[in-house]
């Protein structure tokens, strides 16, 4: 892997991961989802999601 895949791959990551626990935050639910009633769960999800998300946009061609 290159850099430049690296720093997406975590950029993406912290950017879900917050967006994960404001979903928490202002969204969640008590009890009965399995992702969103618990801020670590919910954290976690939005950091895997953001990272592959944003690993997407690498250019690079692979063969």
């Amino acid at each position: 892997m290159n850099k430049k895949t690296v720093l997406l791959w975590l950029a993406g990551g912290v950017l879900g991961a917050a967006g994960g626990y404001f979903y928490f935050l202002y969204f969640g639910c008590e009890g009965s989802c399995a992702i969103t009633s618990s801020p670590v769960n919910s954290t976690l999800y939005g950091s895997v999601m953001g990272g592959l998300l944003l690993s997407m946009f690498d250019t690079k061609k692979k063969k």
